[in-house]
């Protein structure tokens, strides 16, 4: 089983554990992840995957929680 299908498998079954309505854009959190961990530090990485689920919760949409973190490491750049 590949990493990609293993990470989507792992998120369902979560889902369903979880009790949740809906399906992460699992790319879109890598991403996120992502752009933390080479912008900041490694462990910003879950920390803000983090504050993106707490900001889902309230419905704020994911484009605006990346939006939001490129924003936040642009004003932070040297």
């Amino acid at each position: 089983m590949s990493a990609s299908r293993d990470v989507e498998s792992w998120s369902r079954a979560l889902v369903a554990d979880l009790g949740l309505d809906t399906a992460p854009d699992v790319a879109a959190v890598l991403d996120l992840a992502r752009i933390a961990a080479h912008g900041v530090a490694r462990p910003a990485a879950p920390l803000t995957t983090y504050l993106a689920g707490y900001a889902a919760a309230r419905g704020v949409p994911l484009v605006v929680v990346v939006a939001a973190v490129e924003r936040r490491l642009a004003e932070d750049a040297p």
